[in-house]
């Protein structure tokens, strides 16, 4: 796998727990309206705004499904370094 596209995938995770955590920041305030992340396919995640109110009880979920989400993704690299790590081993 390509090391890009984990790193890419961090950084959707990223901007999903930045907007996830805004939104629940904000869950008392006035005139808020909540935003909404989509990770489509490509190099960024887009956010959309909404008009509806922020539900608790999806956004603490949802951030649990990023930090698993950012974790595998952490995985992934690290086998990666450790993989490159054997093979530059090997050759010297």
């Amino acid at each position: 796998m390509n090391l890009s596209v984990n790193i890419n995938a961090m950084r959707a995770h990223s901007d999903w727990m930045a907007v996830n955590a805004n939104n629940v920041a904000n869950v008392n305030t006035e005139d808020f309206t909540a935003n909404d992340t989509v990770i489509t396919e490509g190099p960024v995640a887009s956010i959309r705004p909404t008009a509806k109110e922020t539900d608790l009880n999806r956004e603490i979920p949802d951030q649990i499904v990023i930090e698993k989400g950012f974790e595998a993704q952490t995985s992934a690299i690290r086998t990666q370094d450790e993989m490159l790590g054997t093979l530059l081993d090997m050759k010297a």
